[in-house]
Parts: C-alpha cells; sequence; structure tokens
C-alpha cells in the first residue's frame, strides 16, 4: 500500500515541484515491472511517513516519463535521486538500506 506522503511526479509537475521545494528531495525512478523497485517502494513509504514535512518523497515511473529519466542519465532502475535546492547531491542506483536511505537525507539537512 502506498503512502499518502509519497507523490508522484509527471514531465508536467516535475520541475515545478523540484524548484518550489523548500525541503531535500528523494525522487525514486521506478516501473511497475521492476522488482526491486517494488521491493524498495515499502522502504520508501516508511520514510516519507516517518519524515513528513522534513523531506519529501517523490517517485518518477520512467515508462511514462521517459524524458525526465534520459534528463537525469537513469539507465537502470531503481534509481535515487537525493536533490536539494534544485541540486542533485547524490545517486543510488539498485536496491539499498532504510539506514542508508535514512543517512544520506540527514546529510541534505
Amino acid at each position: 500500500m502506498a503512502s499518502e506522503n509519497v507523490i508522484n511526479l509527471t514531465e508536467a509537475t516535475f520541475d515545478q515541484e523540484i524548484a518550489n521545494a523548500t525541503t531535500p528531495i528523494l525522487v525514486d525512478f521506478w516501473a511497475t515491472w521492476c522488482g526491486p523497485c517494488k521491493m524498495i517502494a515499502p522502504i520508501l513509504d516508511e520514510i516519507a511517513d516517518e519524515k513528513g514535512g522534513a523531506v519529501k518523497v517523490a517517485k518518477v515511473d520512467v515508462d511514462q516519463n521517459g524524458s525526465i529519466a534520459a534528463r537525469y542519465g537513469v539507465r537502470a532502475i531503481p534509481t535515487l535521486l537525493f536533490i536539494k535546492n534544485g541540486e542533485v547531491k547524490e545517486q543510488v542506483v539498485g536496491m539499498t538500506s532504510k539506514k542508508d536511505l535514512l543517512a544520506k537525507l540527514d546529510a541534505l539537512a
């Protein structure tokens, strides 16, 4: 079950959400057919629920929003981008632990 605190970004909303963000953003590039994406999704939901207003968690479906994935050089999924002030500060490709994700988010604060 997806968290209501995770937002879905599209080509129409991506730039505005990133530009207007006042908190760090964790962007998950994923696809419905991706097994590791399904495994990391509950972890991202937990982070979104626990971090509340301190961090924004967003998802981009690469099959529906290929131009965003291409712009950020996403070649494998899941790819997680850690963005602060509109700038990519960190990138993780593949499955990783909740502890590692939280550490990267804390470093952005």
